[in-house]
């Protein structure tokens, strides 16, 4: 899809412009998820990060904004003229604009929950999620720019498994019967839920990369589409 799109940009500046704005949301969504897991972990204070990554954030809405003003621009005075890739541009900017949403949760966990982690079973998957996450990151944002169905592929599948990783984590949490401080087990189980969603996020504008508009907002048939 987005290679049919770079072939518009060239004529209409508005869409061009547009597509530039994504980028840097996906470029602000991975700032705000890297520090955002600083804090988590201690490394960085959250005096230090809360400013920017609010101001970020801020950001990143208006530069939904700003896609869905460009967007219906160029709607309005090319009606009819690229609908499908339009509207696929507008749904994917909403991705975008909700992983910031999700890097405030995960910085919230840091910022409320002080008392470290210590559940090896839980720490260690949800570490590794949070390593790929930002992998995929860099790989999305790349994905894009170059309108890369290759890559974008391998973030859908990718996604894919954290998610399944981040559902088993929630599950094991439920049927726990060792003691684990409730605090910390609700840390857990808040942070499989972020990084869940913020994958589900990523693939869904992976997906809109891949052309399969059909499949935007169904992450589950495009991963099993995209492994064929």
């Amino acid at each position: 899809m987005f290679k049919q799109l770079y072939s518009a940009l060239t004529s209409e500046n508005s869409i061009d412009e547009a597509y530039a704005d994504l980028t840097r949301m996906l470029e602000h969504g991975a700032w705000m998820f890297a520090r955002a897991n600083e804090v988590l972990y201690s490394t960085v204070p959250a005096e230090e990060v809360r400013q920017p990554l609010y101001q970020r954030d801020g950001a990143v809405n208006e530069l939904e904004r700003s896609i869905r003003r460009k967007v219906l621009r160029h709607l309005t005075v090319n009606p009819g003229h690229d609908v499908a890739i339009c509207l696929a541009l507008m749904s994917v900017a909403k991705d975008a604009e909700r992983i910031g949403d999700y890097c405030k949760n995960v910085f919230e966990v840091g910022v409320f929950y002080s008392e470290g982690f210590h559940v090896e079973r839980y720490q260690q998957p949800l570490d590794e999620a949070a390593e790929r996450l930002n992998g995929l990151f860099k790989e999305l944002i790349a994905a894009t720019r170059d309108s890369d169905e290759a890559r974008a592929h391998r973030v859908i599948s990718a996604a894919r498994g954290i998610r399944g990783r981040c559902d088993g984590l929630i599950e094991a949490l439920l049927r726990e019967e060792q003691a684990i401080e409730f605090h910390e087990a609700v840390a857990y189980s808040l942070l499989a839920r972020h990084y869940k969603r913020v994958a589900s996020h990523l693939a869904n504008i992976a997906t809109a990369v891949t052309g399969r508009l059909e499949d935007l907002d169904f992450p589950s048939e495009a991963d099993d589409r995209a492994l064929d």
